[in-house]
């Protein structure tokens, strides 16, 4: 009988344990998730992007990229993208372990998947940019190539 009191407990125990989190870079089930911009298939572990926010006041929703470049330009895209609460993971190159995007160090001339061509680090290499210069990067890539059909949005 005194199991019952802990019932409502170990429920709610249990409920709480259950689901996605609400911070951090969610699991990514490799080749079977697509992008939230492009649609490609995110496959590649080591230039792989995601964003977790939405709007103020709402609970977040992870999204899931191909390149940090779909990434940066979708969420340029969104009517929320400066709530603070929004995270930006992308992979590291060397290792695919996901890294606080904007903290993260850029370096170019890598072959990536929507041929933005960056690779992001946590540690700062040879010819790496910071988080703003990426950012002008991919649209100067997107303004070149017309990856999407072009921009419309200033960088």
């Amino acid at each position: 009988m005194r199991w019952l009191f802990l019932l409502p407990g170990m429920l709610l125990f249990v409920a709480g344990c259950s689901g996605e989190p609400d911070t951090g870079p969610g699991k990514v089930r490799w080749d079977r998730e697509i992008c939230a911009r492009c649609a490609m298939a995110v496959s590649d572990h080591n230039y792989s992007a995601q964003i977790r926010g939405g709007p103020v006041g709402q609970k977040s929703k992870l999204y899931k990229f191909d390149d940090i470049g779909c990434a940066v330009i979708w969420l340029d895209e969104q009517p929320w993208k400066d709530n603070p609460a929004v995270e930006i993971w992308v992979t590291d190159y060397r290792n695919g372990e996901w890294i606080d995007a904007r903290k993260a160090w850029y370096v170019p001339g890598k072959i990536t998947p929507m041929a933005y061509g960056l690779g992001a680090t946590p540690v700062k290499e040879e010819n790496a940019m910071n988080y703003e210069a990426a950012r002008k990067h991919i649209y100067d890539v997107e303004e070149e190539i017309n990856v999407h059909g072009g921009s419309e949005h200033q960088h």
